[in-house]
């Protein structure tokens, strides 16, 4: 059977604590989903020193923010100035970045960063997750209290913040999890020019 697919969020987490977090759940690999993989408030986890101290960890570090990252350059995947999570779930960039994932978990026990806490506040959860789901993966968030949480409780939780039922008299379950999964990508999705303040840019 293929390895689960884990994500979790750097945080304020020290170091020391960020690897006890993945070797918890005996991971192998980070794949980096930021945009741009750096923090002015948290300089341990900028590509160049996050990169080596995971390898002096036994951890491999791959950057897919190019990829799957939810501030895309393509000005083609914004509407109305907002990322369109739905645009860019279907272009054959992203698309590439979640096959590679895919087919790594095969090999590696992976990892998919970004810089929130909550994963319901994260592209990772909302876009590369429900991908990840959807091409047949295990997903599960690894959270600060170092626990890991599936992926179908994560979006129990996030039924009950929009106030909805997973069941509707209209809609079907998949109708319902899509207008729930579009509600959170209104109110997380980055705005072109936006703060360039690094910490926040996935």
């Amino acid at each position: 059977m293929d390895n689960p697919i884990y994500t979790i969020g750097h945080s304020d987490h020290t170091i020391e604590t960020f690897l006890s977090l993945l070797q918890k759940w005996n991971v192998n690999a980070v794949a980096d989903v930021r945009s741009s993989p750096y923090s002015k408030r948290h300089p341990q986890f900028s590509k160049a020193p996050l990169e080596a101290l995971l390898r002096k960890g036994g951890i491999t570090y791959v950057f897919l923010g190019k990829e799957l990252g939810a501030r895309p350059s393509d000005r083609e995947l914004y509407t109305e100035g907002k990322a369109d999570f739905r645009l860019i779930a279907a272009s054959p960039l992203f698309r590439k970045g979640i096959h590679r994932l895919l087919e790594g978990r095969k090999r590696w026990s992976i990892a998919v960063m970004c810089a929130e806490k909550e994963p319901l506040e994260c592209h990772r959860t909302i876009l590369v997750s429900r991908a990840l789901a959807e091409g047949g993966a295990r997903v599960f968030h690894i959270l600060a209290d170092g626990t890991a949480e599936p992926h179908e409780q994560v979006l129990k939780r996030l039924f009950a913040l929009h106030g909805k039922n997973e069941r509707d008299l209209f809609l079907t379950p998949e109708e319902m999890l899509s207008a729930v999964y579009r509600l959170q990508e209104e109110k997380i999705a980055s705005r072109i020019n936006t703060s360039t303040d690094q910490e926040g840019a996935e």
